[in-house]
């Protein structure tokens, strides 16, 4: 089955405003898909590495890419469709608490 990473953004202050109810059933959502399987997690201090022309391994801490709203989590998650991916991720907390998640599929190397 067809794999997508998805990458959610979100802050405390619209997880904060969301009501209890939704928030509780977007977690219980996301139980539901670990349990089926999928790898998810909540974000933390990301590191830039490089390593120009195999020369040396050079780091930078913080996140290479800029958002209005900070990355709150990771998944990889099966779907049939990234229609149905899409579906699955606008249940999740970041997506119906004022934030954002963005559905990448996942292609063979």
């Amino acid at each position: 089955m067809p794999k997508f990473v998805t990458i959610g953004y979100g802050d405390e202050a619209g997880y904060q405003r969301t009501p209890a109810a939704v928030r509780d059933a977007a977690h219980r959502h996301d139980a539901k898909l670990l349990a089926a399987g999928a790898l998810m997690g909540i974000a933390g201090k990301p590191v830039q590495v490089r390593n120009p022309e195999d020369r040396g391994t050079e780091t930078t801490d913080g996140p290479y890419l800029r958002a209005a709203l900070p990355i709150a989590g990771f998944g990889i998650i099966e779907a049939a469709t990234l229609e149905q991916a899409i579906e699955l991720a606008s249940k999740s907390p970041c997506a119906v608490a004022h934030g954002v998640i963005e559905v990448w599929p996942l292609l063979d190397a």
